[in-house]
């Protein structure tokens, strides 16, 4: 029935004016059931059709977003004594849970503005502790706002009290619960409820499933998730999409891959929340074969044109390697959004051209598509991995000049580093040491990086001192002040910070590279001889340094800090693990196969070279991913053109 329509109708005789009420609020006509309520508070109906429809007129006020009528409904409730009965009393809670800036007071209804007026949560708590019968939705009611507040505290008192008031807990209950112990990672508590929820029958309940499987993932244990989900007699898409989030962002790439594929086995349709909770973890792991399927079923399940996915899918492709991939996602997108060209650009950024970045930036402000604070850093990686130091002070000063963006520490992070690499050493000092924002020991690291790369010393000691006084134990710190000092020749003082290291029980991660080979993933770290291949990975590796020489290559020992002679120096750059991950994808890959290898640290200034030398000699295409940016070697040439 249309509000028209019950306006112009006969009226309903008195018995059922509180019947209509219900049945147009309970199937959703919330307009109707207001209509309806006017309707009879204007004519002659009794005053007991008023308690037996006041519950459905709130519901609907508060799905109506109708404040000043539901807040008058709360006085209609109290001066008729409606407010007695407990149905009418928890719809006014649901009714201030649902509009959060409402509130009854003496001379109407006021909205929170900021000045001192009481806030929602305590609009609740007054309902509920004058409510003389409580069940447990008023129960839960109070337990949810509290929870949506953030008073996780209060929340657990709350529950509590109401199993010392005779009231237990029931699946909604816990349902609200155990997110607050996935965001606090305490699984202790987690599992205790998990106990409960056993114990009382409710574990198997799609909504406490669902929490549960939320709660382990945050707390790291995706086993238990797992164990979970398998454990539930019925799982909905809410429950499929929950487990495969909770494996993406743990990075179970493997296992979220097989939950998706249960998923499909079963004859759940995926939704768009399904891949963007996997795409970003194929891209992080740098997976592209498990990237390209989702991508096929993407396509299949027809949620190509859904921008989100195809940012994601943008992200992803970028991160792979696939950058000319990226870029026709990117263009097949009839309207890109600010997400779809940060990422697009970012891409750019990191991948090597540069320039490319800077003009899809201009197009994207042509296009009156507002850049964000994220936008602004790919724009400054941009300059900062092509040495641009006009452009990238000029894109400093538009974000707050232009865009009223305000710099964060990451930008004033990006613009340091762009003149500390093009060596402005002193200029970048004096920026961060005016900063407005307090520089952390990651913005004076991008300065330290710096001093290494440009054999500053003196200026190391000054950054490595202000980055131990804010983090006595940062290990990049020590390392890179080290390595300072072995490219100065200063041995001594190397081995004596490498001593004080090992005396506080410092350790640097080791350089380690990685390749994915028909669905297996190979990981090499420097000098390891445990890979079956090595022998032969070797071998290969000693013909291309032979065919290498003829060509006029010289190893560079400049990045191996160790005080040792000249030939033992040139051993250990042949141990190096890019090394050995790229000789290996040559040569477990078909001719003219792209060789793609993930390092966790910067790539040396030697393998840098011998790979531009065996990308010409292999006739292969190899891309690097290391700690700052990806490299396209080529014909003998590096996408990064030697400045990285």
């Amino acid at each position: 029935m249309s509000v028209a329509a019950a306006a112009c109708a006969p009226s309903p005789p008195p018995l059922s004016w509180a019947y209509q009420i219900r049945v147009a609020a309970a199937q959703g006509h919330f307009r109707d059931a207001v209509s309806l309520f006017l309707r009879m508070r204007a004519s002659a109906a009794p005053r007991s059709s008023v308690p037996a429809s006041l519950p459905a007129a709130l519901k609907s006020c508060a799905a109506l977003g109708l404040r000043a009528l539901g807040a008058s409904l709360h006085g209609l409730a109290i001066r008729s004594g409606a407010f007695a009965d407990r149905f009418t009393a928890n719809a006014l809670l649901n009714f201030y849970c649902k509009l959060p800036d409402t509130y009854l007071h003496p001379s109407g209804v006021i909205s929170v503005d900021g000045t001192g007026s009481p806030t929602a949560l305590e609009s609740v708590r007054k309902v509920f502790d004058e409510m003389p019968e409580r069940d447990v939705v008023s129960w839960n009611t109070l337990v949810l706002g509290c929870a949506e507040e953030g008073r996780h505290q209060e929340v657990l008192g709350l529950v509590r009290k109401m199993w010392r008031d005779g009231f237990r807990p029931d699946p909604f209950t816990l349902s609200s619960v155990l997110p607050i112990f996935a965001e606090c990672a305490d699984i202790k508590r987690g599992m205790e409820a998990h106990g409960f929820a056993i114990r009382n029958g409710i574990d198997s309940d799609v909504f406490v499933g669902s929490s549960l499987i939320y709660m382990y993932a945050n707390c790291t244990r995706t086993d238990y998730s797992v164990k979970v989900f398998d454990s539930l007699p019925v799982r909905d898409p809410i429950l499929w999409n929950s487990m495969l989030a909770g494996c993406a962002q743990n990075g179970s790439v493997v296992e979220a891959l097989r939950i998706f594929r249960r998923m499909l086995q079963a004859g759940v349709r995926p939704v768009p929340v399904t891949f963007s909770s996997l795409i970003p973890v194929c891209g992080n792991l740098a997976s592209l074969r498990f990237g390209k399927q989702l991508h096929a079923y993407v396509i299949q399940s027809g949620f190509e044109d859904n921008a989100f996915i195809s940012s994601s899918l943008i992200d992803m492709y970028c991160k792979c390697g696939e950058i000319s991939i990226s870029r026709r996602v990117f263009d097949r997108m009839p309207s890109p959004d600010t997400v779809s060209w940060t990422a697009m650009i970012m891409g750019y950024a990191l991948h090597g051209p540069a320039r490319e970045a800077l003009v899809l930036f201009e197009s994207m402000e042509s296009g009156n598509v507002k850049p964000n604070h994220i936008t602004f850093l790919a724009v400054l990686t941009a300059c900062s991995h092509a040495g641009m130091v006009d452009k990238g002070r000029k894109y400093f000063n538009s974000m707050s000049d232009q865009y009223g963006i305000v710099p964060t520490l990451e930008h004033c992070a990006a613009f340091a580093d762009i003149l500390g690499r093009v060596g402005e050493l002193d200029e970048a000092y004096n920026f961060i040491s005016k900063m407005q924002i307090k520089p952390t020991a990651s913005v004076w690291s991008t300065l330290l990086r710096a001093c290494r790369v440009h054999k500053n010393t003196s200026l190391a000691e000054d950054v490595a001192k202000k980055i131990m006084e804010l983090e006595p134990r940062s290990i990049g710190s020590h390392v890179v002040l080290s390595n300072v000092y072995s490219v100065s020749g200063r041995w001594t003082e190397a081995a004596r910070l490498r001593k004080s290291m090992r005396n506080k029980g410092m350790k640097k991660d080791p350089a380690c590279s990685w390749i994915e080979v028909k669905s297996k993933l190979h990981v090499f770290v420097a000098h390891d001889r445990s890979h079956p291949w090595y022998d032969r990975i070797i071998d290969a590796l000693n013909v291309f340094s032979e065919q290498m020489a003829h060509q006029g290559y010289v190893p560079n020992t400049e990045d191996v800090f160790q005080d040792i002679e000249e030939e033992q120096k040139r051993y250990v750059l042949c141990g190096h693990s890019e090394k050995l991950a790229i000789v290996f994808g040559i040569l477990s890959t078909p001719p003219g196969t792209t060789v793609r290898v993930m390092k966790n640290l910067r790539v040396c200034i030697d393998c840098h070279t011998v790979t531009k030398f065996i990308s010409k000699l292999a006739e292969r295409e190899i891309v690097v991913r290391d700690a700052n940016r990806f490299h396209h070697f080529k014909d003998g040439n590096c996408s990064c053109g030697d400045f990285w």
